[in-house]
């Protein structure tokens, strides 16, 4: 009697776990956008609505490069949403990145995210503790950033095939417009996927928003450079990362 009632209680203890809202960690890092704004507020009005745990890891005040509480939180996070701009965390945290990413773990990333542990060629560590990441970019989100075009209003357009994509679900793309220029990252690795193309014009047509499997276990990612402040004022920019949300989540 004594080791039923055990075996029930075991299996209730691993059913409420699997069903265990997942777990956002959001790592916020950057002074041009806002984000430290949007994405806080995107997370309690189209996250938590559907249930998901929110941690908002953003950098320290006072060091830009520290990102307090990012290792524990990376522990227990089923998805990292990256907002980060050329910052070069303590070896331990940009360890917790390179660990979560190793264990196949989805990511999401919008605007700087594809720099956001590079350094520029001339610039150089603050300290010999801190670490950049200069292959971020072509390793993990599977772009090429090089720069970008001024910050004219960007004309968004589906990529040929991505019709059926589920992160475009109830999206009209003609309704989306990017702000604050367009970044230049053709060419993208082979192995990813764009969903949305950017135009501005007297300048060639770029990926601005695209998937890409990563690493050995090959771990979800979603991109879009996507991601000024009026963006998010935009209904379908917010309901497109939200699909990107749950598509990296698996769901």
């Amino acid at each position: 009697m004594i080791k039923h009632l055990f075996a029930l209680l075991l299996l209730l203890g691993c059913t409420l776990h699997a069903a265990e809202p997942a777990r956002i960690v959001f790592m916020i890092g950057e002074d041009e956008y806002h984000t430290w704004e949007t994405l806080p507020d995107f997370a309690g009005k189209e996250l938590k609505e559907h249930g998901y745990r929110i941690d908002i890891i953003n950098a320290d005040a006072t060091d830009k490069n520290q990102f307090p509480g990012l290792v524990a939180a990376l522990k227990e996070a089923d998805l990292l949403f990256l907002s980060v701009r050329r910052r070069t965390p303590p070896k331990e945290q940009l360890d917790a990145v390179r660990a979560y990413l190793a264990s196949g773990r989805p990511l999401v990333g919008i605007r700087t995210a594809c720099h956001a542990f590079a350094l520029r060629p001339n610039d150089k560590l603050a300290s010999p503790d801190l670490e950049a990441w200069q292959t971020f970019d072509p390793e993990v989100i599977g772009g090429n950033y090089t720069g970008h075009h001024g910050k004219d209003k960007v004309a968004v357009t589906l990529s040929p095939g991505a019709e059926s994509n589920p992160i475009l679900q109830g999206v009209a793309v003609a309704k989306l417009v990017g702000n604050g220029g367009l970044y230049k990252v053709s060419s993208l690795d082979k192995t990813s996927t764009p969903l949305l193309l950017g135009t501005i014009p007297d300048q060639p047509t770029e990926p601005i928003a695209w998937t890409h499997l990563q690493g050995a276990k090959q771990g979800r990612v979603f991109y879009t450079s996507l991601g000024h402040p009026d963006d998010f004022l935009n209904p379908e920019f917010r309901r497109f990362l939200l699909n990107a949300v749950v598509w990296a989540l698996g769901k």
